[in-house]
């Protein structure tokens, strides 16, 4: 579909497949190409799902852009921001595999997705952004707060602790793992069991269940990002 995402559709399942030869990081390009993936899917198909390149879901923002100027910064996360709403209240089943490291931006990215299945490895998952001389802003946080084991989310967000996928799994980055000769069965076989469910039904209730943290970070989002 691009030099950042592959797009492919069969049997109703559309997969969205994150390679930019690097760090599948979080630039422009990069989620303008998953965001049209998005569109087509709902077009094409029942379901999606959406896989990294082996070894690496996304290493998080452009970190080139992130240390530039200030109206590059805003621009991206701004970007950033959109995706994520976009992925968090896409009608359709959204089914992430994480193939490998997902860190700052790409662990913000698993908290959009309605299952996530992690591939069982030697990797790192989370929000490493204190570690790093950076902050969170409030819709990192809120995504956080929703699919994250609130006995965890200080260290998890304030703490910028990193998990491999079998205690990612635990915190709530993760809904199950899967070893790598059965990592892509799994992803189908969820798939499948999500295309079952009734279309219209399975919409409204991840409106009605996420409009409102919805409307809580997109409504603090303009003032958040002047103030930066």
């Amino acid at each position: 579909m691009s030099e950042f995402v592959d797009y492919a559709v069969a049997d109703g399942i559309a997969t969205l497949t994150m390679d930019d030869g690097k760090a599948n990081a979080f630039g422009l390009g990069m989620m303008a190409a998953i965001s049209d993936g998005l569109d087509r899917a709902g077009e094409e198909a029942d379901v999606v799902v959406v896989i990294g390149r082996p070894g690496l879901l996304c290493g998080g923002f452009d970190l080139k852009v992130i240390n530039g100027p200030k109206d590059g910064v805003r621009e991206m996360v701004e970007a950033g921001a959109d995706l994520l709403m976009k992925t968090y209240m896409h009608p359709q089943p959204v089914i992430m595999g994480c193939t490998g490291h997902a860190v700052a931006a790409g662990a913000l990215f698993l908290c959009t997705a309605d299952y996530r299945i992690g591939m069982a490895g030697d990797f790192k998952i989370g929000l490493n952004e204190t570690a790093i001389g950076l902050s969170l802003p409030t819709f990192g946080l809120e995504l956080a707060r929703d699919r994250l084991d609130n006995r965890h989310l200080n260290r998890a967000t304030m703490g910028a602790e990193l998990y491999p996928p079998t205690a990612a799994t635990e915190i709530g980055y993760l809904d199950e793992t899967a070893r790598e000769g059965h990592f892509r069965e799994r992803l189908l076989e969820k798939a499948v069991e999500y295309q079952a469910l009734d279309k219209a039904g399975y919409a409204q209730v991840k409106q009605r269940l996420r409009t409102a943290r919805e409307t809580l970070i997109r409504s603090g989002l303009q003032a958040e990002m002047e103030a930066r």
